[in-house]
């Protein structure tokens, strides 16, 4: 839960080998996932959704970008997925306690994963010595944080547009 998840990708697709490797990656983390929210749903109770209700403008942004809808809210998860950078458990934790229903959480877990845990794994399956330092190669880096900065603009954009709703 607390490494980051291109650390277990790399992992599995070093040791099993692509298939074998994606399969196993893919199933650890939406396993995971799934404990995690098995975990963090009964612990939070209704608290967290009681704390969003009181407050206009977050209940605004909670039925926008979780409320909306089946597609809506599979589209968040996904989105919120993407980024190599997102922590997976606090985002388990997080999606858990404001209630997402369980087929979206777990749609967009899968979905939102696999692109980039296909690539770290196939890179991963051919390398010859394990090497989990990140070394000079910045592109990575910078890949990511860019696309963490879209999701973000993408989903503080419709929060935007619900919070100009309530307030006019």
């Amino acid at each position: 839960a607390i490494l980051p998840t291109h650390a277990s990708a790399v992992v599995g697709g070093w040791s099993f080998g692509f298939s074998q490797g994606l399969l196993a990656t893919m199933a650890g983390f939406v396993g995971g996932a799934l404990i995690g929210y098995a975990i963090a749903r009964p612990t939070a109770g209704l608290r967290v959704v009681k704390l969003i209700e009181e407050q206009p403008k977050w209940r605004a942004v909670y039925e926008a970008l979780l409320k909306s809808g089946f597609w809506r809210t599979l589209l968040i998860v996904t989105l919120l997925r993407v980024p190599p950078n997102t922590p997976f458990a606090m985002t388990n934790v997080v999606l858990a306690a404001t209630r997402v229903p369980l087929v979206p959480y777990m749609l967009g877990t899968l979905i939102g994963m696999m692109p980039r845990i296909t690539v770290v794994v196939w890179l991963a399956s051919h390398m010859a010595t394990l090497d989990l330092s990140i070394g000079k190669n910045w592109f990575i880096l910078v890949v990511g944080v860019e696309t963490t900065l879209v999701i973000l603009g993408v989903i503080g954009l419709i929060a935007k547009r619900a919070i100009a709703h309530v307030a006019a």
